[in-house]
């Protein structure tokens, strides 16, 4: 485990690789939440994936769905090591952490077709403009007119994975509200 997390932080991904026929211990809970904290990009690897009755896949998927839910949408590879099954494609989707090709020598992200600034449930705030702050992982800084709903916030990311491709990579959003208390900083 120590070696595990001193190694995350010169990882460009992670693979978190849980025993199948054991499931998700609270050990590799511990080990995944660290690594969504981190922001690296995670590949959920589910060996020893022939000795699980067919019956049993799904509910086993659920479960790991259900236990690894903070990983967002981490694929998940169901391999055999004794096997080679599973392992003849590798893991991808997204950008990892390369950066995010944004318009203008500013690098301001003007909100897209799928991140409408009137989106639902914006609870009348707008977004200004954005601007790509970083690129280990990306990150975005929202300049609005007032605190944005959690649920636009989910929305406009998933615009964001939309617009620029992203995939299952781990992006974080700022919010900077301009307001009576010099703006707020929501973090995802």
């Amino acid at each position: 485990m120590l070696r595990a997390l001193d190694s995350l932080d010169r990882a460009d991904i992670a693979l978190l690789i849980i025993d199948a026929t054991a499931g998700v211990t609270h050990q590799d809970q511990r080990l995944a939440e660290r690594i969504g904290a981190s922001g690296c990009p995670t590949v959920v690897v589910l060996n020893k994936w022939e000795l699980i009755a067919t019956e049993d896949r799904n509910d086993i998927l659920v479960d790991i769905g259900d236990r690894l839910a903070f990983l967002g949408d981490a694929p998940v590879l169901k391999i055999s090591a004794l096997s080679g099954l599973g392992s003849t494609h590798p893991a991808g989707g997204g950008r990892g952490r390369g950066g995010v090709p944004l318009p203008g020598s500013d690098r301001r992200a003007q909100p897209g077709p799928q991140i409408d600034p009137d989106g639902p449930s914006s609870g009348g705030a707008k977004i200004q403009y954005a601007v790509q702050g970083a690129n280990d992982p990306p990150t975005f800084t929202l300049f609005t007119n007032g605190r944005l709903q959690p649920t636009y916030l989910r929305y406009v990311e998933r615009g964001l994975r939309e617009r620029f491709e992203l995939g299952p990579t781990p992006i974080k959003l700022r919010v900077r509200a301009k307001g009576a208390n010099g703006g707020g900083g929501r973090r995802r």
